[in-house]
């Protein structure tokens, strides 16, 4: 029997589940291949990233 490597969401939160997919493609590998932590004041591009999905997700105008 083979393993089932499908990534599963059943019962989780909409902005858990964007979360989980941003650290599968691998944000690390694309902030340092790109330096984009070089010059940040008072969010790394990750927690930028996250916030401003959270503010689309939640509707915030």
């Amino acid at each position: 029997m083979s393993k089932n490597t499908e990534i599963k969401f059943v019962g989780q939160p909409i902005f858990k589940q964007v979360i989980s997919l941003i650290d599968a493609i691998g944000i690390k590998n694309i902030v340092k291949k790109h330096n984009a932590d070089h010059y940040y004041k008072a969010f790394k591009a990750r927690t930028q990233l996250i916030t401003m999905l959270f503010g689309i997700i939640s509707r915030c105008d």
